[in-house]
């Protein structure tokens, strides 16, 4: 029974590609929506630091490609149990797909709030801008390290 195909194991492998989709550009919308209220707030006072200011909508906007391209991984290899794939391989996809949306709402919650305070900042002390990015930085390999996690366990076979 333990390398015996299950007719469950693509419904792992589907709720997997699912949720790492769903939950990064979940992230990535709050990152997305946090940052650029900060942007049109600090837009108001000071039009110029808008072009610098975008730096945390777009990194926000690269973790749902982080999800993209584990959803198309995991999907990509889903076939039926008659064509060999497994329960295991469903469970490594489902991992795959935990692993890359939940630290893609983790990173996307921090670039979220980083970068509101500190667009917000960057008004008053434009200095600060080189912070932000660095920070903002950080953030990002959060959900970049469940990428990682995520190629690992979809490459990995039984």
């Amino acid at each position: 029974m333990a390398h015996e195909n299950v007719i469950y194991g693509s419904f792992f492998g589907s709720v997997g590609a699912t949720l790492a989709m769903s939950l990064t550009a979940l992230g990535a919308a709050y990152g997305t929506a946090k940052a650029g209220v900060a942007i049109s707030t600090a837009g108001t006072f000071k039009p110029n630091i808008i072009m610098k200011s975008l730096i945390p909508v777009v990194m926000a906007g690269v973790l749902a490609i982080y999800g993209l391209v584990a959803a198309v991984l995991i999907s990509y290899g889903i076939e039926s149990a008659s064509k060999g794939y497994s329960a295991v391989k469903g469970y490594l996809a489902l991992g795959c797909g935990i692993s890359v949306g939940m630290t893609g709402v983790a990173a996307g919650y921090a670039i979220g709030i980083v970068g509101d305070c500190c667009v917000r900042e960057c008004v008053h002390q434009e200095k600060l801008f080189i912070g932000m990015v660095l920070i903002l930085i950080f953030c990002e390999v959060i959900g970049l390290y469940g990428l990682i996690v995520g190629l690992m366990l979809t490459t990995k076979g039984d």
